[in-house]
């Protein structure tokens, strides 16, 4: 869990990388179903074989997990990680004044959307 700065900083330096933070926050956007990586790579237009680099860097430094799913590979953001690291961050805000920081919470993830047409 990234909860010290020897968790912390990997994590920052794994988001530190245009090509991981765009992948990052597609799978924040994604939910908790991640995407494939194939379907990353596609999305973001970038080479199938240095989007497995960069989502594996993801992994490492437990922002993002993966699993397999048939013959495909899909990644999620580690919600939990997540909220970890931002409340690292945030840990000593503000000189003991946390209202100065209560806009930086996470909200809860909204409902999914229902695809289907309305009858």
């Amino acid at each position: 869990m990234i909860n010290d700065t020897a968790t912390a900083v990997p994590a920052l330096a794994a988001l530190a990388h245009a090509d991981r933070l765009e992948a990052w926050r597609l799978l924040v956007t994604a939910g908790p179903d991640g995407l494939p990586s194939g379907e990353i790579a596609r999305r973001l237009d970038i080479a199938p074989t240095r989007m497995s680099f960069h989502l594996a860097a993801l992994e490492r430094s437990g922002l993002a997990c993966r699993r397999r799913a048939g013959r495909e590979i899909r990644y999620a953001a580690d919600y939990d990680a997540m909220r970890a690291l931002l409340g690292f961050l945030t840990r000593d805000c503000c000189a003991g004044h946390p209202e100065i920081c209560a806009g930086i919470a996470l909200p809860a993830c909204p409902p999914p959307q229902d695809t289907e047409p309305a009858e």
